[in-house]
């Protein structure tokens, strides 16, 4: 058991700090911005509540965070009650959020000055991989910090392993959003086509899914794109901040990603369609219009 704080309870930081007390038996105080959701899941899981990001972080071994973006990340961390402040020598901080490559370096060199450790540790799996405990977990960071953390983070994760240094976790996070990104687009314009051609789709899709067309988008999402549902899952607004994440580093890199900044605007016509919340997969209802 481990003394354990959690920053940010939102669709995914709510269930996986919940897994830390069920499923890893540590001792989990949590820092929610709006503190009603704080004391919802105190309630529920029997963990505590801190005012503020320094008080719940001061004395854990480990604090874990999963907020928005950059400045939300920075907001937490940074500052007179922000999370550093408050962790003791030797601690280490796991970061959640899918953020910049930048700020992951930025952070780990802060923590590596202050005596203590840093990971940065984006996800992917979405609110159901939350919530069943089986997200995937991508890491960046010195090798002991992974060592020392990778017990804590089995609490939620089916896979997780240490990519290389600071900051690499997030870069492998935005190799996951790019393939994501052409897989969901090419997956919806077969589907579009199919219903085009006349064709029976769950037929379609039961024959092609035995072959070399299979993905996770495939097997998860055909039914509900087939039958216009898009109110669930990982919401458009959250895809296009990870995409303008990955275009911005290419633009570090070098790196040419002509499809990813094409689907990255088919999401923008989504979005004046009304589905910013909608699913990632409903790039099909673009095409139906």
């Amino acid at each position: 058991m481990a003394k354990v704080a959690f920053l940010g309870l939102g669709v995914m930081g709510f269930p996986m700090a919940g897994h830390l007390v069920k499923k890893g038996g540590h001792d989990v105080t949590v820092y929610n911005r709006t503190g009603a959701k704080a004391k919802e899941w105190a309630d529920k899981f029997g963990g505590r509540t801190a005012a503020t990001p320094k008080a719940a972080a001061e004395g854990q071994d480990f604090v874990m965070c999963c907020v928005g973006n950059d400045n939300d990340l920075r907001s937490v961390t940074i500052g007179a009650d922000g999370a550093f402040a408050g962790m003791k020598k030797g601690a280490t901080f796991v970061d959640h959020t899918t953020a910049s490559a930048e700020v992951a370096r930025e952070l780990d060199a802060a923590a590596t000055a202050a005596g203590f450790k840093f990971i940065d540790a984006p996800v992917s799996g979405g609110q159901a991989g939350a919530e069943n405990g089986v997200l995937t977990v991508m890491c960046g960071g010195k090798e002991d910090a992974y060592a020392a953390a990778e017990p804590v983070i089995a609490a939620y994760a089916r896979m997780c392993k240490l990519l290389g240094p600071a900051g690499s976790g997030q870069l492998t996070k935005m190799v996951n959003q790019i393939c994501i990104a052409g897989l969901v687009q090419g997956l919806s314009e077969g589907i579009h086509f199919a219903k085009k051609s006349g064709l029976d789709v769950p037929s379609v899709i039961e024959t092609i899914s035995k072959g070399a067309a299979q993905s996770w988008q495939m097997e998860n999402r055909y039914k509900t794109m087939n039958e216009d549902k898009f109110d669930f899952g990982f919401a458009v607004e959250w895809m296009r901040k990870d995409l303008s994440i990955c275009i911005a580093e290419a633009r570090r890199n070098g790196a040419n990603l002509p499809v990813t900044a094409l689907v990255d605007q088919f999401y923008a016509e989504v979005e004046k369609m009304g589905g910013k919340r909608w699913d990632t997969s409903s790039l099909l209802a673009r095409l139906q219009r």
